[in-house]
């Protein structure tokens, strides 16, 4: 076996100690990629410590465990779709850059779709207060509009935002149906941002901003 590939070296207990950050780090990029790959049942505390070259006890150590673990990363997320839906963005850029989000944070799209399979009700979902919180907001954003008389009055807007949620992760979910329809890969570059600009334009087409 060569140098360059030899497999790289975890760090020491006492590497890690001096740098917590990068451990946490570790472990959170570790966790994200294998609660995206087999949803939070599937997911064994042991293979998480063993992807981010770290002793499993100190996955309980900085985290308290898998659920605390999860929660720090379903916090993470909840951040960036506050940030995707910042105050004043128009509903059709918001759904364009969730789309986009699947260019550099395919895995958070494959925890909520994860989330949606597993579902078992409020008690067994550990990120069901953030989540509800955050997409409450957005249902308001689409009950204001239907006040001002931009959206008819026969939509129900939680149904709405629930159609648009689901349209903006149709390359995440849908990829074999995209295939098979649009003929191209559905995680190309190329075929994100077209579809991105789709929806947005449907959106625009529908007419929802205009006064």
């Amino acid at each position: 076996m060569t140098a360059s590939s030899k497999p790289r070296r975890s760090p020491k207990p006492q590497e890690r100690q001096r740098d917590p950050d990068r451990t946490r780090r570790l472990i959170l990029e570790a966790a994200v990629a294998e609660f995206a790959a087999h949803g939070y049942a599937g997911t064994r505390i042991a293979a998480i410590a063993a992807r981010a070259g770290v002793n499993q006890q100190l996955i309980s150590y900085y985290f308290d465990g898998k659920e605390g673990l999860y929660q720090a990363i379903s916090e993470g997320w909840g951040q960036r779709e506050i940030e995707l839906a910042a105050p004043g963005t128009p509903l059709s850029e918001q759904l364009r850059r969730m789309v986009l989000e699947v260019l550099s944070s395919r895995e958070g799209m494959r925890l909520m779709a994860w989330s949606g399979l597993e579902y078992g009700g409020p008690d067994t979902d550990p990120d069901h207060a953030r989540r509800s919180a955050s997409l409450g907001g957005t249902v308001e954003q689409v009950a204001e509009l239907q006040k001002s008389g931009k959206i008819p009055e026969w939509v129900d807007p939680a149904c709405l935002t629930v159609m648009l949620m689901a349209a903006a992760m149709a390359p995440v979910t849908l990829p074999h149906v995209i295939e098979g329809l649009a003929q191209t890969d559905p995680g190309s570059p190329e075929f994100v941002r077209h579809y991105a600009d789709q929806l947005a334009r449907l959106i625009e087409h529908l007419n929802p901003e205009r006064d």
